[in-house]
């Protein structure tokens, strides 16, 4: 099962039409996707509610929508960051009627009401991060939590990272590839190493990346680094380049070694590296698009927040070097 689609879509938030346009996007992706009318309605005011949210209280941010799959149900996940003035009582915020800017308040409020699943990470001083999720009906339990999020350096319109996961043999299989450079070029060659990620049945990760390897020989080359859970927690990881892999056991991070290399060009004798994943414990995935020094502590709480929040919260704090950036987060649930 294809557990993760890459694509995600940014918006700019700079002026109060951007509602309109994050809205419209909405919308019409709901409608690909072939949720109902009444649904499609509600994704709509969702986004532009959550899209007004950042304007009016922070003045500039960022949101994202993304396609997101569990099992067969097919949903979309919108994410609002921005480094603005935080929320101290996020609980209060969402109450209607509950405003700090003069306005009716049933922003959030109504965000809860139609989102499937609602998360707002906020403190004075650090911004906030939200995360709406909307499923056209409730979505199974599972494993593992997962989520992730690419984007392009600025005044790039494709991004050179991209993400992928799959489910083999009750086993989770993860990938991040930063292709060379940036731009459509750097696009190409992760774009190969994902289509060869998914058409393998292999859950070695230095199978895979041997066979990514052979299929992005024509490209510029990526940096790779690929990840096998298995469901006893145990881990299998193998990487080539600049991509950063870390377990976070809630007291300390445990890196995965990566080898100095290009996949595609230059590959390197590859290592199986075996570590562990307890339950609760997160698989943290990244470009080198983001500093390695971002810690879960320094924004309380977030530890226990959803992938989805971890994700957008390190890209946004992380996230500030002048290239493409990505980020997978995995939490073993059970």
């Amino acid at each position: 099962m294809d557990a993760l689609r890459p694509e995600t879509q940014w918006f700019r938030i700079d002026s109060d039409s951007a509602a309109g346009a994050v809205r419209r996007a909405a919308v019409r992706l709901a409608g690909r996707l072939g949720h109902s009318e009444t649904r499609i309605a509600e994704i709509g005011i969702v986004a532009s509610e959550a899209t007004s949210n950042v304007w009016r209280h922070a003045g500039a941010g960022q949101v994202a929508l993304q396609t997101v799959l569990l099992g067969e149900q097919v949903g979309i996940r919108l994410v609002a960051i921005d480094n603005g003035p935080g929320m101290a009582d996020v609980r209060i915020s969402t109450l209607d009627g509950s405003s700090t800017r003069g306005t009716l308040g049933v922003g959030i409020g109504a965000i809860s009401r139609l989102s499937t699943s609602l998360e707002v990470s906020s403190h004075p001083g650090q911004g906030t991060v939200l995360v709406a999720e909307l499923w056209p009906e409730q979505p199974p339990a599972l494993t593992y939590e997962l989520a992730g999020l690419t984007r392009p350096m600025d005044g790039e319109e494709e991004c050179g990272d991209i993400i992928g996961a799959r489910e083999t043999d009750g086993r989770l299989v993860v990938m991040l590839a930063d292709g060379l450079g940036h731009g459509p070029l750097a696009a190409v060659a992760s774009q190969g190493a994902l289509i060869a990620f998914h058409e393998s049945l292999s859950v070695d990760p230095v199978t895979l990346i041997g066979r990514m390897h052979a299929a992005i020989g024509h490209t510029r080359g990526a940096a790779i680094a690929v990840a096998t859970i298995e469901p006893s927690g145990g881990v299998e990881f193998a990487g080539v380049g600049n991509v950063s892999t870390f377990i976070d056991d809630g007291e300390r991070r445990h890196a995965g070694i990566s080898q100095p290399g290009i996949v595609g060009h230059v590959q390197p004798r590859l290592r199986r590296q075996s570590l562990e994943l307890p339950i609760g414990g997160l698989l943290v995935m990244h470009s080198d698009g983001l500093k390695e020094s971002w810690n879960l502590q320094a924004v309380p709480g977030l530890r226990r927040r959803s992938a989805a929040t971890i994700a957008a919260t390190l890209l946004r704090d992380a996230g500030t070097r002048p290239d493409d950036a990505s980020v997978l987060v995995a939490r073993r649930l059970r």
